[in-house]
């Protein structure tokens, strides 16, 4: 599948997040692009301590949950996409994650870097890898997959 590369800011700015991705607060999980070349993209993601999560999720000790880590790197998988594709297209959706290895915790206050890779298109599936990583330290790797799921619009 040969595609054309649509232009993407490479900016701290998250209106060049939100063009990229239909995801809006609270579920919007990435702050910054710190780069992007052809298949690999670097995001950046602070949590704050008021993140809805928190409240519930050791509330005594709390923790980022594993699933908020995966839809970081599915996030930024999906920024790395719209370069890709054209929203007239669809929108990525993930339909799998394989061999996901959580290494560290993350906590309030906590900057994470994530780095998604594209390492395959085959017809209408995207398959990538992601690391997502603490104080340089490894957090959670995984292989995932999309796929374009048709744009509905509300009637």
């Amino acid at each position: 599948m040969t595609t054309p590369h649509l232009p993407l800011d490479i900016t701290p700015d998250r209106a060049a997040i939100e063009r990229a991705i239909p995801h809006r607060s609270p579920m919007l999980l990435i702050d910054q692009i710190t780069s992007q070349e052809d298949k690999t993209i670097t995001c950046r993601k602070t949590f704050s301590a008021d993140e809805f999560f928190f409240q519930g999720h050791y509330p005594d000790f709390p923790i980022v949950p594993g699933v908020i880590l995966c839809e970081c790197a599915a996030q930024a998988g999906a920024i790395l996409l719209s370069r890709l594709v054209d929203g007239s297209q669809g929108v990525p959706v993930l339909t799998r994650m394989n061999d996901v290895k959580f290494k560290q915790m993350v906590r309030p206050g906590d900057s994470i870097e994530i780095v998604a890779n594209l390492e395959e298109v085959v017809a209408q599936a995207f398959f990538l890898s992601a690391q997502v990583k603490v104080d340089n330290k490894l957090a959670v790797r995984l292989n995932f997959a999309c796929t374009l799921a048709p744009v509905v619009q509300d009637q």
